[in-house]
C-alpha cells in the first residue's frame, strides 16, 4: 500500500510557492493549504494585484529604479533633489533603506547586479554605460559608489573608479565600520580595519 499524499494540483502548488525568497517547503505548504481550506477569495485577489504589478511597474529609463510608467520615477522628477549627487547602487531595492535613513537627498543609479565573473556577470551585463553617460553630462557632480563590501562590491566600486576617475566629477565610498551602539567586542577583524581606515578628526 503506498503512502497517501496530496493531489498532483496541490503539490503542484506548492512547488511554486517554493520558487518565491525566502519560501521553503513547509511555508510554501501552508500557504497552499491557507488557500485551499476557505481562502480561494483572498488568494485570486492576491493574484490578481501580483499581474496588475507585474503589468504596471517598470524600471526608471534614467535611474533603473522602479517605476510605474515608461517615464523617469518619483526620484528622477523631483526638483528639490540634489541632481549634483548620484548615489550608485547594486540592485534597486538597495535605494528603500538608504532613503529610510532620511541622510541622503539626491539621485540614485541602479547597476542591475554587480561584477562577478564566477557568476558570468560583465560589465556589459549591467547598468554602466548609463552611468557615464549621466556622470559626463553632469559636470561637477559626486557619484557616492555606495556597492557592498563583498569582494564582489568591492571590484565593482573599482572598476567604476577606473571608468570614471577620468571625467570631471567627485568619486566616494561610504564610510564602513562600527555599527551604532555596538561594543569592539563584538566587531570582527574587517569591521574594525575598515573603522580605523575611515576614522575622523574630532
Amino acid at each position: 500500500m503506498n503512502n497517501l499524499d496530496y493531489p498532483l494540483p496541490v503539490l503542484e502548488l506548492v512547488a511554486a510557492l517554493k520558487q518565491l525568497p525566502g519560501i521553503g517547503t513547509r511555508g510554501a505548504e501552508r500557504m497552499a493549504l491557507w488557500m485551499l481550506q476557505g481562502h480561494m477569495g483572498e488568494a485570486e485577489s492576491i493574484a490578481r494585484t501580483i499581474g496588475q504589478a507585474a503589468d504596471s511597474v517598470t524600471r526608471c529609463p534614467v535611474c533603473g529604479f522602479f517605476s510605474t510608467a515608461e517615464a523617469p520615477c518619483e526620484a528622477c522628477r523631483d526638483e528639490e533633489r540634489d541632481a549634483r549627487t548620484i548615489c550608485v547602487v547594486e540592485q534597486a531595492t538597495d535605494v528603500i533603506p538608504i532613503e529610510r535613513s532620511s541622510a541622503y537627498r539626491g539621485l540614485y543609479h541602479c547597476l542591475g547586479g554587480k561584477l562577478s565573473p564566477l557568476d558570468d556577470v560583465e560589465p556589459e551585463d549591467l547598468n554602466i554605460r548609463s552611468l557615464v553617460e549621466r556622470v559626463a553630462g553632469q559636470p561637477g557632480c559626486e557619484v557616492i559608489l555606495a556597492t557592498g563590501s563583498d569582494v564582489e562590491g568591492e571590484a565593482t566600486a573599482t572598476y567604476l573608479h577606473h571608468l570614471l576617475k577620468d571625467l570631471d566629477c567627485k568619486i566616494s565610498r561610504p564610510a564602513q565600520g562600527l555599527p551604532a551602539g555596538s561594543g569592539l567586542s563584538h566587531a570582527d577583524t574587517l569591521t574594525l580595519m575598515k573603522a580605523l581606515e575611515g576614522r575622523t578628526v574630532l
